[in-house]
């Protein structure tokens, strides 16, 4: 009886020991989980204004300085042609001559029937002054002479046209025409073009169009070449396209090596605006958020969310407009796992 009682006691109190055991352990768990709150250490970096040129990049085409389709006035057979394809004429320089045998004849005509108009119109005016004709006879006898003068004039700048000249220097391109083909004021004999200067159009979306001015230096590459090439812009379209809410914008460039070609594709890096003091930031730190981008900064060791405007975009970094200043530390990394007033350990990178 007397073992029953002791192995009675001792179960009790080995079960009293246990729960007391167990009673002081949650109580330290718990005094450790009120003793602080649970800190996250994040990358942060400070602030510093920096030059920004804010730029944007639009795809333009090449054009020819000044470009034409050389034809004839006048329709006949082509009795020589006095340029070699692809190479440089001068302005006024014979290019092709159409037979004017025609011309010719049709001129002679016509200065003979001036010769006797104006000796008809000279006999006229003599016996006008005598009273040997009335008035009436002496007008139609000056106006016959007008008359001829006038076919003859226009005889004559018929035959000029028989002689195509080049109206600026350039290159002139391939013909599509032999000795002795006919030609009419349709056909196209060759294209002449100068590249001397090469334009270049482009269209700007409407938001940048109060900030493209005339003078604007800016540098574009083609497609076959990353070399970098300048030029100016000179002309800008007074409206906005309303099909494309675009503004056609057009530049020159220097060609004298020649080494550019009209029509072909450039991408244009155009300059709109230089700030000397711009806020930039990771693009890693923004958060998107319904009504625009979100930051966290550091504040007194603790997490704060701003809201803030960006700019323009380069690789890495954003331009913010408003909502940081210079000196504020923001965080770079860890931010989706944030919480506004949160404690955090920065690391500064």
């Amino acid at each position: 009886m007397k073992v029953k009682y002791i192995v009675y006691t001792l179960l009790v109190v080995g079960v009293g020991a246990l729960i007391a055991y167990r009673i002081k352990s949650n109580s330290e768990i718990g005094k450790s989980g009120n003793s602080g709150p649970n800190i996250s250490t994040v990358s942060g970096t400070i602030l510093k204004p920096s030059k920004f040129e804010d730029n944007i990049s639009i795809s333009g085409t090449l054009e020819a300085n000044e470009q034409i389709d050389i034809r004839s006035e006048v329709s006949g057979i082509v009795e020589s042609i006095n340029f070699k394809e692809g190479s440089q004429v001068s302005e006024g320089q014979i290019l092709f001559k159409v037979n004017d045998i025609e011309l010719q004849a049709q001129l002679s005509k016509a200065v003979t029937a001036k010769k006797l108009a104006s000796e008809n119109e000279r006999r006229a005016k003599l016996l006008l002054e005598k009273q040997a004709i009335s008035q009436e006879e002496y007008d139609i006898a000056s106006a016959d002479y007008q008359s001829a003068n006038a076919e003859s004039e226009l005889i004559s700048a018929q035959l000029s046209k028989t002689n195509v000249r080049a109206p600026f220097s350039g290159t002139i391109g391939l013909r599509s025409i032999s000795k002795g083909t006919y030609v009419t004021p349709t056909t196209v004999v060759a294209k002449l073009v100068n590249t001397d200067n090469l334009k270049i159009t482009f269209s700007v979306p409407e938001k940048y169009a109060s900030q493209i001015q005339v003078g604007t230096e800016m540098t574009f590459t083609t497609s076959d070449s990353k070399e970098n090439h300048k030029a100016t812009i000179y002309a800008i379209d007074p409206e906005v396209d309303i099909a494309t809410r675009t503004l056609r914008v057009r530049a020159i460039t220097d060609n004298k090596d020649h080494r550019l070609y009209p029509g072909a594709y450039t991408n244009v890096n155009l300059p709109l605006e230089t700030a000397e003091d711009a806020i930039l930031v990771p693009t890693e730190s923004l958060i998107p958020v319904q009504n625009g981008k979100r930051i966290y900064i550091v504040e007194n060791g603790k997490a704060k969310e701003i809201d803030v405007e960006i700019g323009s975009r380069t690789g890495s970094s954003v331009r913010v407009i408003s909502g940081l200043q210079p000196g504020d530390t923001i965080i770079t990394y860890g931010v989706m796992a944030l919480q506004n007033g949160m404690p955090i350990k920065v690391t500064l990178e």
